[in-house]
């Protein structure tokens, strides 16, 4: 790889608040300081005893099994106590609690979320399509299998793999049946309708592939026989589910501190929405009486203007980004957002993020800092082994969603939509609803909302009538933040913490946007108030947060 700069990261302070003399994390080695080896070692068998046993193909989550995994935990965090972190540099105290915040996420499913027991929707095994994030929002079964993945047309071996893992979705479905035990109500009615969608993927994956591989189509049919008796056994138990599924607030602020290490509590994260969600309500109200008399943007008619419209906004941005002096643009970056290729939906009204994209869609390109992040985890794997995986639990997603969602608004305010005043309500627009489905999923959790209730309080605070209350998307984003609390608000809260931390960065008066951006991504995709503590030498979050070393 060719690198423009040497990317600053501080490898140690003397004392909290002092500055280490920045190194190259690219031409200098990690630093593995006594003890650091003990924790990489650690960290590998750690993620090998995480995951569940797997028994002829289907990954065992039973009562059995999920006992004795509790019952061996302990062992392993004592080994991570054990381990002598006294005078390590900063980065390799950030490596320690990684791995601490997973233990702690394990911790937290096996006692408090126990998705095998209260989730249907968790046994879903099939993704026709990639997410951008890793490995996926959300719980995640063990071995799923990622669709997109495999190319067509197969190769014989790789055909019979898939047919495989695709036959075992039967016996992991009679597996479920057993394990479902809990009566959490909203969960077990979202999760009829994500068994729904499976069927309806293998279904359509069945059709593609019949002309060409009927073995394979065969075993995607018998999946898709499998999960239609599932949704039918999950209809016929539904009026038995009668409890709430939030996990209460206690529970929620525990699962933000120890797991994902966001240093608030439930009820400061409903203080931090309320502002946001008025903040961007007065902001596009102010916008709108600036433009007053400007045209309103019209959306782009056709899919070859929309496609049109994209790559030109993608030349823009990628253009603006080096220009401005905001990051180092790196050779992999464009083809990162290029491949990403735009749907257009003619039929209909388009669905809420649409309704921005077919206006101006280098806004959405500002929030794609995902493929950014997932193409340099490729193209440049971080040097810490313990860092250059995606962490489990969602633990990454105040920095990967709080970065995507905050570049919308930064980069609005460093100038990129000057040329487009009506650009900038789009913004706020967002931002609104981002802030009031965050409310409705902290709701939730406090069983103070239904689903449906959550659903509808985030169509009637997103703008302009563009949230659809009987649509796929706020049904799914509020089954998401029951199923993963903390994901919800981590768009917004992850935007308020970079925010802060940036202007940590900038107060002495000697700010540049390049160094502070390219310092910031060099820390890796794990939490906000680790990278603070890495760019600043200030741990005050986490010592108010954890108890560890």
């Amino acid at each position: 790889m060719k690198f423009r700069i040497a990317v600053s990261l501080f490898l140690s302070v003397a004392c909290a608040g002092q500055l280490a003399t920045p190194v190259s994390a690219q031409s200098e080695r990690w630093p593995s300081p006594a003890g650091y080896d003990a924790l990489v070692s650690l960290f590998s068998e750690w993620r090998g005893f995480q995951a569940p046993v797997v028994r002829d193909g289907v990954p065992d989550y039973t009562e059995s099994a999920l006992a004795e995994q509790a019952r061996l935990l302990p062992e392993y965090r004592a080994r991570l106590a054990s381990i002598d972190t006294t005078n390590w540099p900063i980065v390799n105290q950030i490596d320690y609690h990684l791995v601490q915040a997973e233990m702690n996420g394990l911790d937290f499913d096996l006692r408090v979320r126990r998705p095998w027991a209260r989730d249907p929707a968790f046994y879903v095994m099939v993704f026709p399509s990639q997410t951008d994030v890793l490995p996926r929002e959300g719980p995640v079964i063990h071995g799923a299998i990622e669709l997109w993945q495999y190319a067509l047309p197969l190769s014989a071996d790789r055909s019979a793999e898939l047919a495989e893992r695709l036959v075992s979705i039967a016996p992991l479905l009679d597996q479920a049946k057993v394990n479902l035990t809990g009566n959490a109500r909203d969960l077990w009615n979202a999760g009829i309708r994500r068994m729904q969608r499976q069927s309806t993927d293998l279904l359509g994956f069945a059709n593609a592939v019949e002309p060409t591989d009927a073995a394979l189509a065969a075993a995607a049919r018998t999946a898709q026989a499998a999960t239609d008796e599932f949704v039918v056994w999950l209809q016929q138990e539904a009026p038995s589910k009668t409890e709430p599924s939030g996990l209460g607030e206690d529970n929620y602020t525990w699962n933000l501190q120890e797991v994902h290490l966001v240093p608030y509590t439930w009820a400061e994260e409903v203080t931090l929405m309320w502002r946001e969600l008025m903040r961007a309500h007065a902001s596009l109200r102010l916008e709108e009486h600036r433009n007053r008399d400007l045209p309103p943007l019209a959306p782009a008619a056709t899919a070859a203007e929309y496609d049109r419209a994209r790559r030109e906004a993608i030349t823009r941005y990628m253009r603006f980004l080096d220009e401005a002096e905001i990051l180092t643009v790196e050779d992999y970056m464009e083809p990162a957002l290029l491949a990403r290729v735009g749907t257009f939906n003619p039929a209909g009204p388009p669905h809420f993020f649409s309704q921005v994209d077919y206006r101006e869609p280098l806004i959405m390109r500002t929030h794609h800092f995902h493929w950014f992040d997932l193409a340099r985890m490729e193209q440049d794997p971080h040097p810490s082994p313990i860092r250059r995986v995606p962490l489990l639990y969602n633990i990454y997603d105040s920095r990967a969603e709080g970065m995507a969602t905050g570049m919308e608004e930064m980069m609005m305010h460093a100038g990129l939509l000057d040329s487009s005043p009506r650009s900038r309500e789009l913004v706020w627009i967002m931002l609104a609803q981002r802030a009031a489905r965050a409310l409705g999923g902290l709701y939730l959790h406090a069983n103070i909302f239904t689903m449906d209730e959550a659903k509808a309080f985030a169509v009637k605070w997103t703008p302009r009538g563009w949230l659809n209350r009987e649509g796929g998307l706020v049904h799914g984003e509020q089954h998401l933040y029951l199923q993963q609390p903390a994901y919800g608000t981590s768009y917004v809260v992850g935007k308020i913490d970079i925010e802060k931390l940036l202007g940590e960065w900038g107060r002495d008066g000697q700010f540049e946007m390049r160094a502070f951006m390219d310092a910031f991504t060099a820390a890796g995709v794990i939490p906000v108030s680790l990278i603070r503590w890495q760019l600043t030498g200030r741990r005050d979050e986490i010592d108010r947060m954890t108890k560890s070393p």
